[in-house]
C-alpha cells in the first residue's frame, strides 16, 4: 500500500512527461529483441498427472504504476515448467503488451480477462493459448466477477490521483457474448473488490482517492435491475470481498495507516447487516478454500515507518482465527513483500507472492497443505493475481529452455 500511494504522487508528472508522446514498451523483454517474442521457461516442480481438473493457473504481474510494466505467466502442473512473459510471444502485435499495472485476472468460460488499471481497458483473452481476442475501455478499472452472461467491473471513473474532489466511482456491466458495455451502476467512492450472492452484487466503497474523508460502505446491487438499492455502513476504506459458504462474506478494511487499524468484517447478506467485526485481524488479502479463509496483512503505518506482517486462517464456520502463521517452515522470514495468495481447492496446496522492492521480479512461493515450502520461483514485477485454469494452455512446455 506504500508503494500504491507513493506512486499515485508521482503519476501525474509521469503523465505530463508522456503527453502528445506514445507509452514505449518498458518490460526487458520489450527492449531486448531476442526475448521480446520469446517466454522464459523454469523447470519448478515434477510433472503431475490431471484428471481432466485443474491443468494450471496464470499469474497476472502488476508491475509498478507508471513503468508499463504488467505481464502473464503460466504454471503448468502437466510439466511442472513455469512459464514467464508469456503474452508477448503470442501476441507480437500488441506494441504495449498488457499494458500499465495488471490489477485482476479471472476465467469465464473459453475466456481470460484481466483487469489493466491504469491503461483504462478489460483485456480479453483465449484462455486456451492466451491470444488477444479484444480490449474494453473502462476508466480506472479495478477487479471483475460474473454472474449469468455478464461480466461486472468496478470503476474509479476518474483520474488516478489524490483529489478530495474524487468523482464516484461505478460498476460496469458487460455482455460476454458481444463484449460490449450494456450498463453502468454508481456505486460509492473508488470501488474494489466485488462478490456475486445469489442475484446480489456486492461491492466494497473506499474512498482512497479522498483521504482522509474514505467512503465506509458496500453497496448493494439488485442484478435484475442493475440498481444500488442499499448501502451497508461498515468501516473506511474498505478492500477486500469473498463470500464463505454459509451466506457471509467477509470484506476487509485497510484503516488509515496512522490510528485506525485494518480489521476484517463479517456482513449476513440474509439481513445485510455487519455480524462481526475480527479487530484483531488485519486483512490485506484472502483466500478461501473449502471453510478455511487464508489471510495475510502487510498492514503499513506511517507513524512507525513500516509494514507489519501477518498470516492467518479463519474457520468460517465458528468465525475463529485458528493458525496465526499458515507458512510453518519459516519461509515466512525469506518473504519481504506478501502480494498475492491463491489456494488450489483440489491438491489443497497454496501459493504466496514476494513483491520485494517492487521494481524488481518478485517471487512464487508453493506451499503443500501442511504449510511446508514446495517450490519457488522468479516472477515479473510486484506478482499479485492467480487463477487457476481447467484448460491446459496450448503449446506451452514443449521445450524446457536452457
Amino acid at each position: 500500500m506504500k508503494n500504491f500511494l507513493l506512486t499515485l504522487l508521482c503519476v501525474a508528472t509521469l503523465a505530463a512527461c508522456r503527453k502528445g508522446d506514445p507509452v514505449l514498451p518498458s518490460t526487458a523483454v520489450r527492449v531486448a529483441p531476442k526475448q521480446s517474442t520469446t517466454s522464459t521457461e523454469v523447470e519448478v516442480a515434477p510433472k503431475q498427472s490431471t484428471t481432466g481438473q485443474i491443468y494450471g493457473f496464470y499469474l497476472l504481474n502488476e508491475g509498478n504504476m507508471g513503468s508499463n510494466k504488467a505481464s502473464l505467466d503460466y504454471y503448468d502442473y502437466t510439466t511442472g515448467i513455469y512459464h514467464r512473459n508469456i503474452y508477448g510471444e503470442r501476441n507480437p502485435k500488441e506494441i504495449k503488451d498488457l499494458g500499465d499495472v495488471g490489477n485482476d485476472i479471472q476465467i469465464y468460460g473459453d475466456k481470460l480477462y484481466a483487469v489493466i488499471n491504469c491503461s483504462n481497458y478489460l483485456e480479453v483473452m483465449d484462455v486456451a493459448t492466451a491470444e488477444h481476442i479484444t480490449k474494453i475501455a473502462i476508466p480506472n478499472c479495478r477487479y471483475v466477477v460474473f454472474s449469468g452472461r455478464y461480466a461486472y467491473v468496478s470503476a474509479y471513473a476518474g483520474a488516478v490521483q489524490i483529489n478530495k474532489n474524487a468523482r464516484i466511482g461505478y460498476v460496469a456491466k458487460i455482455d460476454t457474448a458481444t463484449l460490449k458495455v450494456v450498463g453502468e451502476c454508481t456505486v460509492g467512492y473508488q470501488p474494489e473488490e466485488m462478490a456475486v450472492v445469489e442475484n446480489r452484487l456486492y461491492v466494497a466503497n473506499s474512498g482512497g482517492y479522498r483521504v482522509p474523508n474514505y467512503d465506509r460502505t458496500v453497496s448493494v446491487i439488485d442484478l435484475e435491475s442493475f440498481t444500488e438499492i442499499k448501502k451497508i455502513d461498515v468501516a473506511i476504506n474498505l478492500h477486500r470481498i469473498e463470500p464463505d459458504n454459509y451466506g457471509n462474506i467477509y470484506v476487509s478494511s485497510r484503516g488509515d495507516y496512522y490510528k485506525t487499524s485494518s480489521k476484517t468484517y463479517i456482513i449476513d447478506t440474509r439481513t445485510d447487516v455487519v455480524t462481526d467485526c475480527l479487530e484483531d485481524l488485519p486483512n490485506s488479502n484472502m483466500a478461501l478454500c473449502g471453510d478455511s479463509l487464508y489471510v495475510y496483512s502487510t498492514e503499513w503505518n506511517y507513524n512507525k515507518g513500516e509494514s507489519s506482517v501477518t498470516y492467518a486462517i479463519v474457520d468460517t464456520r465458528t468465525k475463529k482465527i485458528v493458525t496465526r502463521n499458515f507458512i510453518k517452515d519459516g519461509t515466512h522470514e525469506k518473504i519481504t513483500i506478501p502480494y498475492g495468495i491463491a489456494v488450489n481447492s483440489q491438491t489443497r496446496e497454496f501459493f504466496v507472492t514476494d513483491a520485494k522492492d517492487y521494481v524488481s521480479p518478485g517471487t512464487l512461493y508453493c506451499f503443500g497443505e501442511d504449510g511446508t515450502k514446495k517450490w519457488s520461483v522468479t516472477t515479473g514485477d510486484i506478482p499479485a493475481h492467480i487463477v487457476f485454469s481447467h484448460k491446459k494452455l496450448k503449446d506451452a512446455g514443449k521445450k524446457l529452455k536452457e
